[in-house]
């Protein structure tokens, strides 16, 4: 199966949410209103699903319209939207670049780490992972795993050590290895608790004693299960740790996959990637059309 087919299967729950709308023909008032009801269900926003629906009904009001015309409408819409969003992760670069990787518990960070990790050693690049999460012993070893399977170099620290030490220790090893990408992962933290947000602001003050300009990308994976909560998230640690960029998660476990576009409209973030499945190759670079066509149910 390839990557679209794989993207279209991931979000079906999302398009089958929506695509009830579109057995209707003719496109009244009525069409229109459940039009955008469904979108705001799908979490794309208030303001966001007025804005669609409202391109969608100029000239087409009470018109009988075929389904892929509607489908069709919907996803230039939403890919108009996210295209400036759609970017690869900048590694270009004759320096290490370091990735430090934050989130909230569950949201699936080290899986997303270990899955880049593979991506780009296959690309050619010399990865190296840090587990600065050490308070949990089987996100240490998950990622010791990830770094087995994708034959990068591996750096962990005792059991309770200061995960700042840690990710110092990370960093000096990737300069001195000249490594071209290391990817730091922290513990999971929720955004309410403050003690955590701090050790986090610790981690990015050590590491800036080796880089200056470290970290160079601050990438924040979400869980597209927890909706709208992942807007909060957001804004929450980028005001701790100054996020560049998002990956988005688990789209195959939700009918609320319009999240992605609503992360794009309010924080004008870069999306780098996103993921709906568990293996190595269900986590891709977000293409913005590909989304679109995918989740509008186009063939």
């Amino acid at each position: 199966m390839n990557w679209f087919s794989r993207l279209s299967q991931g979000l079906k729950k999302t398009t089958d949410s929506i695509g009830a709308v579109f057995t209707q023909r003719r496109l009244d008032k009525a069409t229109l209103e459940e039009f955008e009801d469904t979108l705001i269900l799908a979490d794309m926003g208030a303001a966001t699903a007025a804005s669609i629906t409202a391109e969608l009904a100029k000239g087409r009001l009470d018109k009988d319209l075929g389904e892929d015309e509607i489908r069709q409408v919907l996803a230039d819409a939403i890919a108009v939207r996210l295209a400036p969003y759609a970017q690869p992760l900048p590694l270009e670069a004759d320096t290490c670049r370091i990735v430090l990787v934050v989130g909230v518990n569950g949201n699936g960070k080290t899986t997303t780490i270990g899955k880049m990790a593979h991506r780009y050693r296959r690309e050619g690049k010399k990865v190296m992972l840090v587990a600065a999460d050490t308070f949990r012993a089987a996100a240490v070893e998950q990622l010791q795993r990830w770094a087995e399977r994708a034959d990068v170099p591996f750096v962990r620290g005792a059991v309770n050590a200061d995960p700042a030490s840690v990710a110092y220790a990370g960093v000096e090893k990737a300069l001195a290895e000249q490594a071209d990408i290391v990817f730091i992962d922290t513990a999971g933290r929720l955004h309410t608790k403050e003690n955590l947000m701090a050790e986090l602001a610790k981690i990015l003050k050590v590491i800036r004693k080796l880089v200056p300009d470290a970290p160079h990308h601050v990438l924040q994976v979400l869980d597209a299960t927890t909706g709208q909560n992942a807007l909060a998230q957001v804004k929450a640690f980028r005001e701790v740790a100054g996020v560049t960029g998002l990956v988005v998660t688990k789209l195959d476990g939700t009918a609320k996959a319009g999240i992605v576009v609503a992360l794009a409209e309010q924080f004008k973030l870069p999306i780098h990637a996103i993921g709906v499945g568990e293996g190595a190759e269900d986590l891709q670079p977000f293409n913005a059309e590909d989304f679109a066509r995918a989740l509008a149910g186009l063939v």
